[in-house]
């Protein structure tokens, strides 16, 4: 028998149990360094003993990835696809990653060199390597095929909100610029267990995250939906792993519904009370200063109270 190729710390499989199901499903990981001519789904499936419709499903959903002397990593969406020797393949099957389905986002807004998503709460803002199928910007390139989407800021996947994507590479350079540069400013709320006291003046949140400095602002306060919560109003100036989640924390009052970062009574909410309402900047294409705020028929449920805020 012909051998197309050969493992690199190959195999790494081992049994997890899916939710709601009695029966269990391998999550297996396989590298390959491709020796000679071979079609990606057949070798795949004889390296991984799945049957190729798992291997194609998998590749659809971007659990395949590619790399080809001189050229950049990629998913391998193609079934039949011909690789060729020096390849390098690798596959991450998750049974469990691959059968979870995606809330859809909407499109807010759209111009030639950017467009402006609401995010819904449980979307991914990009893929793992497991897959990217529940990501925003996945559905963002199905949307339109002839658009480059390249994400430029991220949100965390329990939370909502606006979302930019920029449509080609000078695009996407000159938004990251914008938020490198702090220079747009980002608006958050959050409910929170507790009413802590905020001055008229505001209040800053600024101890360091992961030995990186990080910069909170507590604009304003809102009744929550019940008298033992309120809503904040925030302006983040940095973009730290689950900034204001972990400011929030250490302030002692912690985002109803935080998985993560609060406490047990936490347990029992399903949905992190945290919204990125409004996103704004003096636009890099047209230089005017333009702004973005979640409709209000998006809102998440603890925010359909809240009033028209600038």
């Amino acid at each position: 028998m012909a051998v197309f190729a050969e493992t690199v710390n190959i195999v790494n499989i081992r049994c997890v149990a899916l939710e709601n199901n009695n029966r269990s499903e391998k999550q297996i990981h396989c590298n390959l360094n491709v020796t000679a001519p071979v079609v990606a789904c057949q070798l795949l499936a004889d390296t991984s003993g799945l049957p190729k419709e798992r291997i194609k499903h998998a590749m659809v959903k971007g659990a395949v990835w590619l790399t080809r002397p001189g050229k950049k990593e990629r998913r391998l969406r193609k079934a039949k696809f011909k690789l060729l020797p020096d390849d390098y393949v690798q596959l991450f099957y998750d049974a469990n990653v691959l059968s979870q389905t995606a809330p859809e986002p909407t499109c807010i807004a759209s111009y030639d060199d950017y467009s402006v998503w609401f995010k819904p709460p449980w979307l991914l803002s990009e893929g793992s390597r497991y897959g990217d199928h529940c990501s925003l910007l996945r559905l963002a390139e199905k949307s339109n095929s002839e658009i480059e989407y390249q994400l430029v800021h991220r949100l965390d996947r329990e939370a909502s909100g606006i979302v930019l994507l920029a449509h080609n590479r000078n695009a996407a350079m000159l938004l990251s610029k914008l938020f490198q540069d702090n220079k747009i400013e980002k608006r958050y709320f959050a409910e929170v267990y507790g009413k802590p006291e905020i001055p008229m003046k505001g209040l800053q949140l600024t101890m360091d995250i992961d030995d990186k400095s990080a910069h909170t602002e507590i604009l304003a306060a809102y009744p929550g939906k019940t008298v033992h919560n309120i809503i904040l109003d925030i302006q983040l100036h940095t973009g730290r792993l689950h900034q204001i989640r972990r400011h929030l924390a250490d302030f002692g009052y912690f985002v109803i519904g935080d998985q993560r970062y609060g406490e047990a009574q936490q347990k029992g909410h399903h949905e992190l009370h945290l919204c990125a309402w409004k996103i704004s900047f003096l636009s890099p294409f047209t230089r005017e200063q333009i702004s973005f705020q979640v409709p209000r028929a998006m809102r998440p449920s603890f925010l359909t109270d809240i009033p028209a805020v600038n």
